[in-house]
């Protein structure tokens, strides 16, 4: 039986034919890709193609690689293995992207067989002419979840004219290089990004559900880190169904509905008569649905990733905890308001209609570039639908190519979005291998050759063949990029902080600074120690010059004087030091001697002028001279 997934799936896979879509007529929007061949020149051109909805498409990034058309299992249905063909690029060649033709097998088993024989991408020929449609994966089972999960390559579904021109090229011995643009696929007008997640409280529908269960609470960090830096605005959704008016009052319709059968849930374990019921889903839904909007207002949108991932942990199905009195628990140790969340729940036993969720069922509908919501899960970024894995590093990344260029915050630079390109080659960019220093910087756009900054310490250049340190401590880093050298306890450098990031060598040496500087001969060169009772000796860096019998060199001078002269001279020194100082020490004392005369004087000359001619206003001035007699 040929399972080729033509068909556009309209539904969740409904569980009763009794539930039924609230949007009547679905319109599915094809999220694409650009593709575009490089070479030959015969083919060149863009051409669309479908992202497959599985795997990890580059978002906000391109892959360019060479494209093989396999001589054997054309379709890619057995493992490649078995006939001992291998898709892995050589070192230093570009990366393969495998041609396989559709049919047969899923879509998804075809990216996986190609994945394991070490392809980087895939690209499934359709095989009808027909408008392009989305690769999505097969139906829940545990087989085919094992490998999905496990598919990390993109993958594109082509038309089949464009397909039989490449197939032609290669068969004519012509290299085909390509490449798969994303850079599109995620509008990217602004510096905050809208995404919606349309979920489900139910945690016992099989695969998809503990996929989506695991995303939540692995996304929960990036996810408020996001939020509460503004950067993002999200919002919760939940798929809900109707129940034809025929069949409200079935037992069907009643153990999966409220509000008399406007709103309603398949059952989750698929039986009628045992375990929860579908309405048990829809009221954890709406209450799910008014913890954001009260948080919401609050101010608070992030705690609804707590909520969600608590109430899954704490008040799971298979522990029977999935219940009213367990979320009423979870919203307490949240400090919600449980009043605000229960009036905005209301009546769901009442014949009306429930605001939150009649706006869930409008929402359903597709607006502008966005087709109707009518698989679980499924992420929209921009208003446009995520294709690919559910899984923290892939949306991340999506959500991350939705900032306009230049305005991504630091989460979308972490380890959780690198695209290892800088594990090739180092990524074409520069490096210092001695110092273990790259201008290699892995973003989720891609790798980009940037001078680094280490320790403070800025690098300039191209950042592809040339990056050198620059301004203050640059001699910390590598030295400089400079020359330098230690020998018998002495380290020499040519680097300086303050020669404009130039290296030159240190006196005593000559050279390009960088590479060499050689030990100049001071003596050979005569440059140093030059007097005719000079002796030289060269040394590493420096000089020694000595002089014959007993005199002492004077380096400043380049010259030899006689050490008895030389002691005589310093005695010499040592008395006109100390004759210039007492003679000084002289010249203060007389000073201060003639001040303290003059002083007594001129009180001795008032006392006399006063007593022989006193005035009427005087009073009597002490006679030194004369105080006895008159005592």
């Amino acid at each position: 039986m040929e399972l080729d997934e033509r068909r556009h799936r309209l539904g969740l896979g409904l569980l009763s034919l009794l539930l039924v879509c609230s949007s009547c007529a679905a319109r599915f929007v094809v999220e694409k890709n650009s593709l575009t061949v490089t070479s030959p020149e015969s083919i060149k051109g863009t051409h669309d193609s479908a992202i497959g909805n599985f795997g990890i498409p580059q978002y906000g990034g391109s892959m360019a690689g060479t494209v093989v058309y396999p001589k054997e299992n054309r379709k890619g249905c057995k493992e490649f293995s078995e006939s001992g063909i291998s898709f892995q690029s050589k070192p230093g060649a570009l990366p393969t992207f495998v041609l396989v033709d559709r049919g047969d097998c899923f879509f998804a088993m075809k990216v996986w067989n190609v994945q394991k024989a070490g392809a980087s991408a895939v690209l499934v020929a359709d095989d009808i002419e027909e408008a392009l449609i989305t690769m999505d994966s097969p139906e829940e089972d545990r087989a085919s979840a094992e490998y999905i999960q496990n598919i990390t390559i993109p993958s594109a579904l082509i038309e089949k004219s464009f397909a039989e021109k490449l197939k032609q090229a290669i068969s004519g011995g012509d290299m085909v290089n390509v490449n798969l643009d994303w850079r599109e696929a995620v509008p990217h007008p602004d510096d905050r990004v809208e995404y919606e997640l349309w979920t489900s409280s139910n945690d016992e529908c099989g695969v998809k559900c503990d996929m989506l269960m695991e995303f939540l609470k692995d996304f929960k960090g990036a996810a408020q880190i996001l939020e509460k830096g503004g950067y993002t605005q999200f919002t919760p959704h939940y798929i809900t169904w109707y129940c034809p008016q025929a069949f409200i009052l079935s037992k069907q319709c009643k153990s999966q509905c409220i509000n008399h059968g406007r709103y309603c849930a398949p059952d989750p374990e698929q039986d009628f008569s045992s375990g929860y019921e579908g309405k048990n889903v829809v009221i954890e839904n709406l209450r799910q649905l008014c913890v954001f909007k009260v948080a919401n207002e609050s101010s608070k949108p992030w705690v609804w990733w707590d909520y969600v991932t608590d109430f899954q942990i704490r008040c799971p199905m298979k522990d029977k905890k999935y219940n009213k009195e367990c979320a009423d628990t979870v919203i307490k140790s949240l400090g919600l308001d449980m009043r605000k969340i229960d009036k905005c729940m209301g009546d769901p036993d009442a014949n009306v209609e429930n605001a939150v969720l009649k706006e869930e069922q409008d929402a359903q509908v597709g607006k502008g570039t966005r087709g109707d919501v009518t698989i679980l899960p499924t992420l929209v970024v921009n208003n446009r639908q995520y294709r690919g894995k559910l899984a923290k590093g892939a949306v991340l990344k999506a959500i991350c190519s939705g900032f306009e260029e230049t305005t991504e915050p630091s989460v979308c630079l972490s380890g959780d979005v690198e695209t290892n390109e800088c594990l090739d080659n180092n990524g074409g960019c520069w490096q210092d291998k001695t110092a273990n220093i790259t201008a290699c910087k892995d973003t989720f756009r891609g790798r980009v050759c940037e001078c680094p900054l280490v320790d403070g310490v800025q690098f300039k250049g191209d950042g592809y063949s040339h990056c050198e340190v620059s301004g203050l401590g640059r001699c910390k880093i590598n030295n400089g990029g400079c020359w330098h050298e230690s020998r018998n306890g002495h380290a020499f450098s040519a680097c300086s902080d303050t020669d404009d990031g130039k290296c030159k060598c240190p006196p005593g040496f000559k050279g390009d600074g960088v590479k060499t500087c050689e030990d100049v001969d001071e003596c050979k060169e005569k440059k140093a120690c030059q007097c005719p009772e000079c002796s030289c000796k060269n040394t590493w860096g420096s000089y020694d010059c000595s002089c014959s019998g007993d005199l002492l060199y004077i380096r400043d001078h380049d010259t030899c004087i006689s050490k008895s002269a030389s002691e005589v001279k310093s005695a010499w020194t040592a008395f006109w030091v100390i004759l210039i100082g007492l003679g000084m020490a002289a010249g203060g004392a007389y000073l201060i001697y003639k001040y303290r005369i003059r002083s007594y004087m001129d009180s001795e000359i008032r006392a006399i002028m006063a007593q022989y001619m006193p005035l009427d206003s005087q009073t009597e001035v002490p006679n030194h001279v004369h105080s006895e007699e008159r005592a």
